[in-house]
């Protein structure tokens, strides 16, 4: 019998690939994206020191509306755009968190582009 490996599981080991490759660092961060079934979550996290330096999501109290859907992904990508850019951050590295670049990550990457950032 085949057993299908579980859709998660297979996201996690693309996000492994890809973690092998990229890396974030104080001047240039990387913004991870995590996308659960009722919320979307933002983080720029500097991996040389290993320290978070923003996030957004829409579980914040900002957010009174539904937060998984396409118009609250490209809100927390402008909240995150904003608050890099109190930092003084102005580029960073997308990773995708091994979700395919579609619907609400594909929104939260325009709005993030909105906001000032570049990618």
């Amino acid at each position: 019998m085949v057993r299908k490996t579980s859709n998660n599981k297979a996201r996690l080991q693309r996000h492994v690939r890809v973690r092998g490759k990229i890396s974030g660092t104080a001047a240039r961060p990387r913004l991870n994206v995590y996308r659960s079934l009722n919320n979307i979550y933002a983080q720029l996290i500097d991996d040389v020191a290993g320290v978070t330096l923003a996030t957004a999501s829409s579980v914040e109290k900002d957010f009174a509306t539904a937060g998984g859907n396409k118009e609250s992904a490209r809100k927390v990508g402008k909240l995150i755009a904003q608050r890099a850019a109190e930092k003084g951050i102005t580029e960073v590295v997308f990773d995708r968190g091994g979700y395919i670049y579609h619907g609400r990550v594909s929104e939260l990457a325009e709005g993030a582009r909105e906001g000032g950032l570049k990618f």
